[in-house]
């Protein structure tokens, strides 16, 4: 019995599924590009007279130095407050799904942080200003009574609790979903032969981690924290809800003196804003649309380095 060989294609000649794939990826990255570049010329465009009009002809009274100078600092420090917070915090509970939990507990507790991700900012703010911010508050007074000294917590301790600490640890929570998500599936695409080999030399599971997992998911690690740091610097609404912002530049993180966020400053301006002083709000987000390009840049630069060891690639 013989049988018929299956002719083979000729090489260079494509099928009309692959051609069709190629065309809608193309379509969609151009897309993109475009999308993209009409926001930057929006926002240069429209910004560019709020960034030049004089003092008495915006609401704040002030040029556009002085206005976006603190609002760039909050949102710098909020998100930074978020990240500190947030990072050790996603390794931990991913390297506990990953490798420490029984099968069904890392199944659940993953299905859970997920979970966490499709939670709408606007519940997270709600959540912040009327359950953590209660509970915050006696540990700001505990604070300010014995780290006084400490710049970070000179007080007076805010009674409410609605502090830039506060904001801190409501982004934490809000990016610790995707930064844990992205850890986890880093940490399962280490090479089973690195862990087993570290094994066989008798390193503990934490040193089989510290050894064979973490140098491999290093800069996976940072891109999950470059994500996690974008979607701090943007989020909007749950600072505007539970921060009380006096628009000053200070480090203190428990008084009720706060700076703002670039955000939750337009969010909260916008409505009532007319003239140029639409403007110095739109030139403010141009200025939060090149940070959260740098921050994006930074981190596709560090991946780029190590993507022969990385699993992020």
């Amino acid at each position: 019995m013989t049988t018929t060989p299956t002719p083979r294609r000729p090489r260079g000649v494509r099928r009309a599924g692959d051609q069709v794939f190629r065309g809608l990826s193309t379509g969609a990255s151009l897309l993109i590009l475009l999308v993209l570049a009409g926001v930057a010329v929006f926002l240069t465009t429209e910004g560019i007279p709020g960034i030049t009009a004089s003092p008495d002809e915006v609401k704040s009274g002030e040029s556009f130095l002085p206005f976006v100078a603190p609002l760039v600092f909050g949102t710098l420090l909020s998100a930074l407050l978020a990240l500190l917070i947030s990072l050790p915090l996603s390794v931990g509970v991913a390297l506990f799904i990953s490798h420490y939990a029984p099968r069904r507990v890392g199944a659940a507790l993953g299905y859970v942080i997920d979970l966490l991700a499709a939670v709408p900012s606007v519940v997270y703010g709600a959540w912040g200003i009327a359950v953590l911010a209660g509970w915050l508050a006696p540990a700001y007074a505990w604070l300010e009574t014995h780290l006084g000294f400490i710049p970070l917590f000179a007080g007076p301790a805010s009674a409410t609790g609605r502090t830039i600490a506060t904001v801190g640890v409501v982004l934490a929570l809000m990016i610790l979903p995707i930064m844990t998500a992205i850890c986890r599936e880093i940490f399962l695409q280490t090479p089973r032969l690195h862990q087993e080999a570290a094994l066989a030399l008798g390193a503990t599971r934490w040193e089989v981690a510290r050894m064979a997992i973490f140098p491999y998911a290093r800069s996976g690690i940072v891109s999950a924290a470059m994500l996690g740091l974008g979607r701090a610097l943007g989020e909007t609404m749950a600072v505007a809800m539970v921060l009380s912002a006096s628009g000053v530049v200070t480090f203190n993180l428990i008084s009720s003196t706060n700076p703002s966020t670039i955000a939750a400053n337009i969010a909260l301006s916008f409505g009532e804003a007319s003239g140029l002083t639409v403007n110095a709000l739109i030139a403010s987000g141009l200025v939060l649309f090149v940070i959260t390009f740098v921050v994006n840049f930074t981190a596709r630069a560090i991946v780029d380095r190590r993507k022969d060891f990385s699993g992020a690639n």
